[in-house]
C-alpha cells in the first residue's frame, strides 16, 4: 500500500513539472520590423512539443494561420481570425509553415519548428506563390 502512494505520488510529480516546464513564446505580427514591411518577429521560432506559441496582433489586418501541406502528419491545422491574437500549442514534432492571409504574396510567412524537423523535406517540396515562397525557402533552407 505504501509503495503504490509513493509510485502515485511521483506519477503526479513528474506529470505537474512537465505542465510547468511547457513554454510561451511570443510572434509578432507586424507593418514594419527589422526584416522589412509585412512580417512575423521573430521570423522563425523553435520550440519543444507541448510549448505555446501566441501570435499576437501587434499591427491590425494581420491573421495567423499553417499553409496548406506544411505541417508534420497528425497535426491540426489552425487558422486565426483577421486582427486577433491566436494561441497554439504544438504537440507534434516537425516543421510548420505560417502565413498571414492577406499578405503571404508581400512575404508574410514564418517557421516554427518542433522538436526535430522530422518533415523539412516534405515541407521545402510545398509551393508557395509570390515573395512567400521565397522568403520561405530562405527561412528553411536555414534549418
Amino acid at each position: 500500500m505504501h509503495i503504490k502512494s509513493i509510485a502515485l505520488a511521483a506519477v503526479a510529480t513528474l506529470a505537474l513539472s512537465s505542465a510547468v516546464m511547457a513554454a510561451e513564446i511570443e510572434v509578432q505580427m507586424l507593418n514594419k520590423g527589422a526584416a522589412g514591411a509585412m512580417v512575423f518577429e521573430p521570423e522563425v521560432v523553435k520550440v519543444a512539443p507541448g510549448d505555446t506559441v501566441i501570435f499576437k496582433a501587434t499591427d491590425a489586418g494581420h491573421n495567423a494561420e499553417t499553409i496548406k501541406d506544411m505541417l508534420p502528419e497528425g497535426a491540426e491545422a489552425f487558422a486565426g481570425k483577421m486582427g486577433k491574437d491566436i494561441s497554439v500549442t504544438f504537440d507534434k514534432e516537425g516543421v510548420y509553415g505560417v502565413k498571414c492571409k492577406p499578405h503571404v504574396s508581400m512575404g508574410m510567412v514564418a517557421v516554427v519548428v518542433v522538436g526535430e524537423p522530422v518533415n523539412l523535406e516534405a515541407v521545402k517540396a510545398v509551393k508557395v506563390p509570390g515573395k512567400g515562397g521565397k522568403k520561405l525557402a530562405g527561412l528553411l533552407g536555414g534549418l
